[in-house]
């Protein structure tokens, strides 16, 4: 005898069960609000060029995304907002004068290489940004490495003189009786006035953007805490910088908040979370500090080795089964 029927119907699914409002688009569109204060900066700070720069990776990796979606035969995934994300943080991490056929080359290699030969969104092992960035790193060092002139001013044997260099280069070549922690400097880090990519100028709208985030639960506060907290220890162990320095310099802030929070290339555990965090901290001050080297910076760096082990992170963090 069947059962009598009921209104109720139930559908049968493997695990997980549990379920959220949140899309894909909803968390890139939150992510893409959070930059739009360190974007205005540097449309502020750079000019039109922001905005050329900008439009041109966003652009490449569009088309990019869609051409490679369509040769693979399936669904169209430039709606869902991950490309233009990929394509404005591409862009934050570039000096503002790099000819605009690198930036749309960063583009193309950034969705193409380490996004779409993968599978697409939630295959790529690797932050399609900052793989994209190294790249271009290796392939244009000179573009990459060269800044524009902006009001910053250093104080350096009792001369005044107007520097090209960014503040991390002026530590890695060493800076012996500067005054690091001169206000008028902490003051132009924080709120943007030194030479730098287009997101690393202003810390401040990094920092609105991240408050924003958290507040959204778009991300936990684990691995920017963890991040930033770590490379703050190491530079006041280490000596000689003051470490706030450090933690406003570069691409501390913009990576430690916007890329090593990224969905796919991060741990999900919470404890998984802080040990990337620390990890990728800990890997920015070596190379930062290591005085055989010559590459002031290692944030991107950092980033993308933490991401390589990413899966070893998840594997040992685990929860374990209620019963094991």
């Amino acid at each position: 005898m069947l059962p009598k029927q009921t209104g109720e119907r139930y559908l049968l699914s493997s695990s997980p069960h549990a379920h959220a409002r949140r899309t894909v688009s909803s968390l890139m569109l939150d992510v893409l609000v959070a930059l739009l204060p360190a974007f205005c900066c540097a449309v502020y700070f750079f000019g039109r060029r922001a905005l050329f720069l900008a439009g041109t990776c966003i652009a490449a990796c569009l088309v990019t995304e869609a051409l490679c979606r369509l040769a693979m035969k399936r669904e169209n995934t430039i709606g869902d907002l991950s490309a233009v994300l990929t394509g404005l943080l591409l862009a934050l991490n570039l000096p503002p004068d790099l000819p605009l056929w690198m930036a749309a080359v960063g583009g193309v290699f950034a969705i193409g290489i380490c996004k779409q030969a993968f599978g697409g969104l939630g295959y790529n092992p690797f932050n399609p940004a900052l793989a994209a960035r190294a790249f271009m790193l290796i392939s244009f060092t000179g573009p990459m490495t060269t800044w524009t002139a902006s009001a910053w001013q250093i104080s350096a044997g009792g001369m005044d003189a107007a520097t090209t260099a960014t503040p991390l280069a002026f530590i890695k070549k060493g800076a012996e009786g500067f005054d690091w922690s001169q206000a008028a400097l902490l003051k132009d880090l924080f709120f943007g006035n030194v030479n730098g990519c287009l997101g690393e100028t202003s810390a401040l709208a990094l920092l609105i953007g991240a408050c924003y985030l958290l507040c959204r639960r778009t991300i936990t506060w684990h691995i920017p805490f963890a991040f930033i907290g770590t490379v703050f220890l190491f530079a006041m162990v280490e000596g000689g910088v003051p470490p706030l320095v450090h933690v406003l310099s570069g691409g501390v802030v913009l990576g430690a908040c916007f890329m090593a929070t990224d969905y796919v290339t991060s741990p999900i555990t919470a404890k998984g979370k802080l040990i990337f965090g620390c990890g990728c901290g800990l890997v920015t001050m070596l190379i930062r500090t290591a005085p055989t080297g010559a590459y002031p910076e290692g944030v991107s760096f950092s980033i993308l080795i933490m991401n390589a082990i990413t899966p070893l992170i998840n594997r040992y963090t685990q929860p374990k089964v209620f019963g094991k």
